[in-house]
């Protein structure tokens, strides 16, 4: 099951996270000649700006993050340097300093936790993970769980729905974070969220589309994102050992829903994650969480 996900991963057309989140499953699957691969196309594509993997309709400030890691491993030093000048200097953000998640807009994404937050832990500037965790967290988070995304224009929640997918996010960011700097003082909050979300998961395992709203799809995704932090959590010391049960189950959950050909189904769908379908992210959190369940 692991190669046809992994090849059905590989088969998709991928935006810039999407190539980060390929790399990181290739990563801690042991497939560092994959990962390096990966990197290097992002670095092809990374823009005058810094912004790794670049597409021709990119408009996301923080998306080309996510491929950092894997840059950084394969040895690309200057592309990540570049990466990391962008984030630290370049990129729009508000005035306390936490980013926006577009280039042509005044918005906050619980996204952004994931794309950002690890590869800034990783190249050491832990400074600025914590940084970007709190706006996010005061602006996002109500109750332990986040909205999908905040205006700075307005002052306001633009959506304020429970997106699984965004808590999904800001959760595995957080945990993958912590692999990187075990020292982060971000351990509490990544239990917090995950916690609120799990209070709200359904019979089969599974979660709504929106959390707390029965009236969206069934999401598969949001399952293996939490996954991913239980079991990452329960590896890396910083979850009780019960957490990787919980962490089994959802995956178990999520795994009933590949096919035979290795798709994902029910997912949160590109391109426009608004329905259920699939996606490159949906896929590679299956193998993310496959991996953090084999290292218990």
């Amino acid at each position: 099951m692991i190669e046809r996900v992994l090849t059905a991963l590989l088969a998709v057309q991928r935006q810039s996270w999407e190539q980060g989140v390929a790399a990181q499953a290739a990563l801690d699957l042991g497939r560092t000649d994959l990962a390096a691969l990966l990197a290097e196309a992002a670095v092809t594509r990374q823009s005058a700006d810094g912004r790794l993997g670049t597409v021709a309709d990119e408009t996301g400030s923080v998306n080309g993050a996510a491929c950092g890691e894997a840059v950084l491993r394969a040895g690309f030093t200057d592309a990540a340097r570049r990466q990391l000048d962008w984030l630290a200097h370049g990129a729009p953000r508000a005035a306390d300093g936490t980013l926006y998640h577009l280039l042509d807009g005044r918005e906050m994404w619980a996204d952004t936790v994931y794309m950002v937050v690890p590869f800034l832990a990783r190249s050491g500037r832990t400074d600025l993970a914590v940084q970007q965790v709190e706006g996010h967290r005061q602006r996002l988070c109500r109750d332990g769980r986040y909205a999908a995304i905040w205006s700075e224009e307005t002052g306001s929640l633009r959506r304020a729905d429970l997106w699984g997918g965004g808590n999904g996010w800001v959760v595995a960011g957080i945990a993958r974070a912590l692999r990187a700097a075990p020292s982060l003082p971000l351990a509490g909050h990544a239990r917090e969220v995950l916690d609120a979300c799990l209070a709200l998961r359904r019979p089969d395992g599974l979660f709504h589309d929106v959390l707390d709203d029965p009236a969206t799809f069934v999401e598969t995704n949001a399952a293996q994102m939490f996954a991913y932090a239980a079991l990452t959590g329960v590896a890396d010391g910083w979850l009780p050992r019960s957490y990787a049960q919980v962490g089994r189950d959802l995956l178990a959950a999520a795994t009933a829903r590949v096919d035979g050909s290795g798709w994902v189904r029910g997912a949160c769908g590109s391109p426009s994650f608004d329905r259920s379908g699939t996606s490159a992210e949906a896929q590679a959190f299956h193998l993310l969480a496959t991996a953090a369940r084999d290292r218990l």
